[in-house]
């Protein structure tokens, strides 16, 4: 904290809100203390010695003529080793350690750092004495996990040439490289940083997204994909699903380093989430995905306040991971609650309303947050690349996507996952519509997914996508005059479509086999119901029955092959000759009927 210490008096307190004077010299953003209890606020608006300040925590028993004590300093939170596997409240204090501080419920003014100050970390130089150096330079290594490795860089605002570096074990304030810059300055680095929340991070170049992120989930990975480095949103009302949408992004995207972010949700949510991480694999190493994750959990029991600081304290460290060169995703459940404390506070301060109360900045505000994804290449000399895809969850009221936040976030975002009522009361999941959803990056990654699956992948997507458009057509005809004024080629149609949403697009995040299905597996599967429908209807041309072409034992092969293990993806690829020797044995059948 600084020396210089600012000292306010209280003069009006609501709620969250406190309103000091005599903050002369204060600044926006700048942190203070409340009260000799030490509350946590932040300012943010001056009004010419009056500093109107957002309280951090419960503000009871405050009152008008308490001291004010500014830190000079903006909301910062500490980054370097210890922050993977790592659980935090909205303004970065690790619940763990105030747990054994103050035990189940956290007091009101406690303290402690974001990161373990204590700890010995093992520093691996990679830079040597006599090296030029400059901001974002990766200079030595410490293995935060088994699967990631912590890569220290130059601070921003350093650079110059190592005098000295040391290999050994460290605590994160403990200096381990000392750069001179050109004008002589000496520079003790150590292997922590802080960096303001609401700033984002410098980069050297933004890029294009052009790789898929593959999430292992059928409906997004084959219709409405998201880009590494993107952004995507999932909108819907109560129940539908949208927290175990964010959990299954988080357990399978195909991402090195996970944030997730609880804003203002329930607190049984964000318990499953730290009871179910812990006990999950990484696919790719066999280690706790808590090894590469870093949760934020702010629920809706909190201060108001917190939910507006969590979704950047977790971008932060998103994008702390991103300059490392790492690919990173951050999931943000719900950005609705974000947008409710900006709402209240906006009110206290009296501003004028917009749009269903919001404040008119609503808009600038999500923009803001989700324009620090992207793919980009990072500072310093080396060029490597990073990525940051952020996935945001919005929670409308009575599930209305016209409100004020869905409508801000869609301008925004590339991608738009509609989940749907009607598809989780018919328990479909996940119930994302596939006739309202849609991606942007389809056209960006199309090289990509052509490179890596295939181009016919992209030709079935096409035409399983055409199959369930003709399905909502067509079913506007059954409802009035029933399925058999239908011709046999239309009734193929409806029934491919419904194998297509039962045994395609319909998946159980709780199935140790259905939870997660790789591209190949995907690709193989859509093949075979695309087989099925061509083999259906060449029978159906050669004047087969279609109750005897739906009756064939390859169909029930079809409806089971999502719980084929990836291991074995062959047999699924196998049920396509099946499908065509079934067939061609009713039409040889039917033949010597006829004869």
């Amino acid at each position: 904290m600084s020396t210089d210490m600012i000292v306010g008096n209280i003069i009006k307190v609501s709620g969250p809100l406190v309103v000091a004077e005599g903050m002369t010299g204060a600044r926006m953003y700048d942190v203070v203390r409340v009260s000799d209890k030490r509350l946590i606020g932040e300012i943010i608006e001056m009004r010419g010695d009056r500093a109107s300040i957002q309280v951090y925590e419960e503000t009871f028993g405050l009152g008008p003529g308490e001291p004010v004590y500014s830190t000079g300093e903006p909301l910062s939170v500490e980054l370097g080793p210890g922050l993977i596997g790592s659980i935090y409240d909205g303004i970065q204090r690790p619940l763990d350690r105030i747990y054994d501080q103050v035990g189940d419920r956290i007091s009101r003014g406690v303290e402690a750092n974001g990161i373990d100050h204590d700890r010995k970390w093992g520093f691996v130089p990679t830079a040597k004495a006599g090296q030029r150096v400059k901001s974002g330079d990766i200079i030595g290594t410490v293995d935060e996990t088994r699967i990631i490795q912590h890569r220290v860089m130059v601070p921003h605002g350093v650079g110059g040439t190592v005098e000295s570096i040391e290999a050994g074990e460290f605590s994160v304030t403990d200096p381990v490289v000392v750069i001179r810059s050109d004008d002589g300055t000496e520079h003790k680095v150590s292997m922590m940083q802080r960096w303001p929340i609401r700033q984002g991070r410098p980069i050297a170049k933004k890029l294009s997204p052009c790789e898929l992120l593959t999430t292992g989930q059928r409906v997004i990975d084959t219709f409405f994909p998201v880009a590494k480095g993107g952004t995507a949103c999932v909108p819907g009302p109560f129940g539908s699903g949208k927290t175990v949408v964010q959990h299954q992004l988080a357990k399978w995207a195909d991402a090195e380093v996970i944030v997730y972010v609880g804003c203002g949700e329930r607190g049984n949510e964000m318990t499953d989430v730290l009871m179910e991480f812990p006990q999950l694999k990484d696919p790719k190493s066999g280690e706790p995905l808590m090894k590469r994750t870093v949760l934020i959990a702010n629920t809706s029991d909190m201060p108001v306040s917190a939910r507006e600081s969590s979704v950047y304290t977790g971008i932060t460290i998103a994008e702390y991971y991103r300059d490392m060169g790492y690919s990173v995703a951050l999931m943000a459940d719900s950005t609705s609650r974000w947008a409710e404390a900006l709402r209240e506070m906006s009110g206290r301060l009296e501003e004028m309303p917009g749009e269903e109360g919001y404040p008119a900045y609503l808009g600038s505000r999500a923009a803001e947050f989700y324009e620090r994804a992207g793919r980009v290449t990072c500072s310093g000399t080396e060029g490597r690349e990073g990525v940051l895809t952020v996935v945001g969850a919005v929670s409308p009221a009575g599930g209305d996507l016209s409100e004020p936040v869905t409508q801000a976030t869609l301008r925004i975002v590339k991608v738009f996952w509609s989940l749907e009522a009607s598809l989780a009361y018919a328990r479909h999941f996940p119930a994302i519509g596939w006739l309202t959803s849609y991606s942007l990056y389809e056209d960006q990654i199309a090289g990509y997914v052509e490179k890596e699956i295939g181009k016919d992948f992209l030709d079935m997507k096409k035409e399983a996508m055409r199959m369930l458009q003709e399905e909502a057509d067509l079913s506007e005809i059954v409802r009035l005059v029933g399925v058999d004024s239908l011709g046999p080629m239309d009734r193929i149609t409806l029934e491919t479509a419904k194998t297509i949403r039962e045994d395609f697009l319909h998946q159980n995040a709780f199935h140790e086999v259905d939870t997660y299905t790789s591209l190949p597996k995907q690709k193989a599967m859509l093949s075979v119901i695309l087989k099925l429908d061509k083999e259906m209807r060449r029978g159906a041309g050669a004047n087969i029955e279609l109750d005897g072409l739906l009756a064939i034992p390859a169909k029930d092969k079809v409806g089971r092959m999502k719980y084929v293990e990836e291991k074995e993806v062959g047999k699924i690829s196998a049920i396509e000759e099946e499908i065509t020797s079934e067939v061609t044995a009713l039409m040889a059948e039917d033949g010597g009927k006829s004869a």
